[in-house]
């Protein structure tokens, strides 16, 4: 369950930020809230005086981290991000609008000291070390940034971060300076080393591939890893005592895996602090719970339908791609979703930005929903009806939907399942434990279509080249395995500009290329919608804004 805003250019794939369809009560008691990013947070905020010192702070994950090493194609997941958030170093923090600043408890300074060639200079915090002892250097940065580079495709990368993009990374004035220094400009690049692992993880292809599987040796943070329980699904963290920032609030963070249709009930029995609350059903109870309020900022996670485009697949065909897009009620199925619960439901209609954020417009029009052009542009491209279900070449137009097993997806789903019906399109659900969605089965490309939700951040650029460009033999984060030479060369153009209004118009010309080509159809951001203890204070509905862990607790 992703709640927060990393300072960092990752999209973070995940499941269980679904559309719960709301019912159409209008005594529901909840006011709707806006879907439009804005410069707030709402976080109850309080000085740390008015805490109390210690706590158990009880978060939710959808599923159990395959790795803790996020870097690696198995950890770019919203679980492993949720856990390593605390624990591991972030070069930025940004604020309720989207701003960044030099995150000074790992560096006293970072600064872009050139631009031909672009160079960042990072300055990192003397007292910043290891949970180990050992310093944080420069030879960490190095070290991360060679293993992220995708030169050695024994690197199991979730992306390259930019880093394919430098050319060297050299020690500064001492040891706790690293010089950056890129072979060809890139935009995102405050992005970078978010988080930051120790060399010991990225040294070698092996060590960055499995050394962190089952837990981390050796992390940075306000709090540190204290207690891994698979069997029960259970992580715990402590407070780091080799810290040498402000000394957390909090004694313990818990987070445990559960089913989401576990949360309300752990909600309303006290059994989690906080938990992300989507369809008015379930908002409202969440309400009604005792010594519960609800805490709600839109943020940068959006649902999605992505389909397999890969060559040889039943999709292959943008056109189909596209007609396919047109027969689904993008409207209808926001209007279920979020009925009651945001005050004016919409379609989001750009892969990059959001509504609100400086960039977005709506870039949709390939996808408008047509059924009729829908249904004509399935005949001209040979998909003729035969009885309820098209055929060509003797092969019917049947596909499957996968998702994660979690009802608000599976009723997105039977409306997209009966869109599709009335032109003449077979669509079979199946749901798959959170645990095995991405590895066992979008990962692998075992899929027609698959819903699941993208969580983004205040760096939407770096997108562009971890999902949308295409290297068959380094997918990164393509899921569709979709996309063109003409595509990955207009990416590269606009990661490389450095001047931001100028990236934001090349962006919307690649979001346009990227709905031409039908990779995947946006349905909606997502309210941001907490149910949470109502004496949890400096932590909630984020939006934008990163979390400070040490000012995170429970008043007095």
């Amino acid at each position: 369950m992703r709640i927060r805003s990393l300072g960092t250019k990752f999209a973070i794939p995940c499941v269980a930020v679904g559309l719960i369809l709301s019912g159409c009560s209008s005594d529901s008691g909840v006011t709707p809230g806006s879907a439009t990013i804005g410069s707030t947070n709402d976080i109850n905020p309080h000085d740390v005086a008015d805490l109390r010192d210690g706590g158990n702070l009880r978060l939710v994950l959808s599923s159990f981290p395959e790795t803790f090493n996020y870097l690696q194609v198995d950890g770019g997941t919203d679980s492993t991000g949720d856990v390593i958030e605390p624990i591991l170093p972030s070069p930025f923090t940004s604020n309720a609008a989207g701003e960044l600043s030099v995150n000074h408890d790992y560096f006293t300074d970072i600064e872009l000291t050139g631009h031909n060639p672009q160079q960042v200079t990072y300055t990192i915090n003397p007292k910043a070390v290891w949970t180990d002892g050992s310093p944080i250097t420069w030879a960490d940065l190095s070290s991360q940034a060679a293993a992220l580079s995708g030169r050695d495709p024994a690197y199991l990368v979730a992306s390259t971060s930019g880093f394919e993009r430098v050319e060297k990374v050299e020690r500064g004035t001492d040891d706790r300076q690293a010089i950056v220094t890129f072979a060809q400009p890139y935009a995102e690049w405050q992005g970078q080393f978010s988080p930051l692992y120790p060399k010991a993880t990225t040294e070698s292809a092996e060590a960055f591939n499995d050394r962190d599987r089952d837990g981390l040796a050796v992390s940075s943070g306000p709090f540190e890893i204290s207690a891994i329980d698979r069997g029960q699904g259970r992580i715990t963290l402590a407070r780091n005592p080799s810290w040498w920032g402000a000394t957390p609030k909090l004694q313990n963070i818990t987070y445990s895996v559960l089913d989401s249709s576990a949360w309300l009930p752990a909600i309303q029995n006290n059994e989690l602090d906080i938990a992300y609350m989507s369809g008015l059903e379930n908002v409202t109870a969440a309400k009604q719970a005792n010594g519960v309020v609800l805490r709600r900022t839109p943020e940068p996670s959006w649902s999605h339908i992505t389909f397999n485009g890969a060559p040889g697949s039943l999709l292959e065909d943008p056109q189909l791609r596209i007609a396919i897009s047109k027969a689904i009620d993008r409207q209808g199925i926001v209007n279920a979703a979020q009925n009651g619960v945001v005050d004016n439901p919409r379609p989001l209609n750009n892969h990059i930005f959001m509504n609100g954020q400086k960039g977005y417009q709506d870039n949709a029009a390939p996808i408008s929903f047509d059924p009729a052009a829908a249904a004509k542009m399935l005949d001209d491209l040979g998909w003729k009806l035969n009885g309820d279900v098209r055929e060509k070449d003797g092969r019917q137009l049947e596909l499957r939907d996968v998702m994660y097993q979690q009802d608000g997806w599976v009723q997105t789903a039977q409306i997209v399942q009966q869109n599709l019906a009335q032109v003449g399109v077979k669509l079979n659900i199946q749901t798959v434990p959170g645990n095995g969605l991405f590895k066992d089965v979008i990962d692998p490309g075992n899929f027609e279509l698959a819903q699941f939700s993208w969580g983004g951040s205040v760096l939407p650029l770096g997108a562009l080249p971890q999902i949308y460009a295409y290297d068959p033999n380094n997918l990164q984060s393509n899921k569709a395995r979709i996309g063109s030479p003409e595509l990955n060369a207009l990416i590269d153009r606009t990661i490389s500009e450095l001047d931001p209004e100028k990236a934001i118009e090349l962006a919307n010309q690649c979001d346009q290329m990227i709905f031409a080509e039908g990779y995947s159809i946006p349905l909606q951001q997502a309210s941001g919608t907490y149910a949470v203890r109502a004496e949890l204070a400096n932590y909630g509905a984020f939006g934008l804004a990163s979390a400070d862990y040490t000012k995170v607790g429970f008043l007095k």
